[in-house]
């Protein structure tokens, strides 16, 4: 009996090590999906148009993150989109937007637009400008489907983050944040080398380097990779260079 004791704790210690090992994991840029269409460069985080990985088809409800490059005066032409919620980043240039609902923007270099495809919607996206837009388009299963469909974009604060995260998208409506129809909260900002923030989760976390360096916990990630972070409660976030991130927190399912 008391074998059979000292292997049971023996099992579950090294269960409890191998669950703690993997709550946190990196993703890096060099190893994504990849695309070269010329006129669009593309690195796919997760299964994508003809690149296909079967264990990164998605992160609960989080199904696409593409980290693109358009080329000046190129995009995409007028297409077709129903039940998705679509969330565009934008890291440098900018990016034209037209919809068939008789929307028209322009979404800068860190600001963001959304667009809940609900019952359908036609769109296009283009750089107009003369030089390469960089962005990240992220892809959300919506909670609630045949909604009407819609668009917005937002400016945020430039400047650099102190103790907290700007909350950029959610959920909520009353949140002061661009709106979508899941349970997913996005956070971003710059933080300054050195700067350290204590981020509580809600679901579980897909991070984005968006630009520099940083560590998760004890984890280093480098620009254009991604994290993971499951079966926490909260992370540390420390900026070993000036950089910026996005924090993408979602459902299960």
């Amino acid at each position: 009996m008391y074998i059979i004791t000292i292997l049971w704790e023996s099992f579950h210690l090294l269960f409890m090590l191998v669950i703690f090992v993997f709550m946190i994991k990196i993703y890096k840029y060099d190893n994504l999906g990849y695309a070269d269409y010329g006129w669009l460069k593309a690195r796919y985080h997760f299964s994508f148009a003809s690149y296909y990985n079967p264990n990164k088809a998605d992160f609960g409800a989080l199904c696409v993150i593409n980290d693109d490059k358009i080329s000046p005066k190129t995009g995409f032409p007028m297409h077709h989109h129903r039940d998705m919620e679509i969330i565009t980043y934008i890291r440098s240039g900018a990016i034209s937007h037209e919809d068939n609902l008789g929307n028209k923007g322009i979404t800068k270099a860190g600001d963001l637009q959304v667009m809940s495809a609900g019952t359908g919607i036609h769109h296009s996206e283009y750089n107009l400008e003369d030089e390469e837009c960089s962005l990240y388009q992220i892809w959300v299963k919506p909670s609630k489907f045949g909604v009407n469909p819609r668009w917005e974009s937002m400016s945020f604060p430039k400047s650099y983050a102190e103790d907290s995260l700007t909350l950029l998208v959610s959920g909520v409506e009353s949140d002061d944040a661009l709106f979508v129809n899941q349970d997913v909260k996005i956070y971003g900002g710059r933080m300054k080398e050195g700067c350290v923030i204590k981020h509580d989760i809600i679901n579980q976390v897909y991070i984005l380097c968006v630009e520099g360096s940083i560590k998760i916990d004890d984890y280093i990630a480098q620009k254009g990779d991604g994290v993971t972070v499951e079966n926490v409660k909260n992370f540390k976030i420390s900026a070993i260079a000036d950089s910026e991130i996005l924090v993408i927190d979602v459902p299960s399912a």
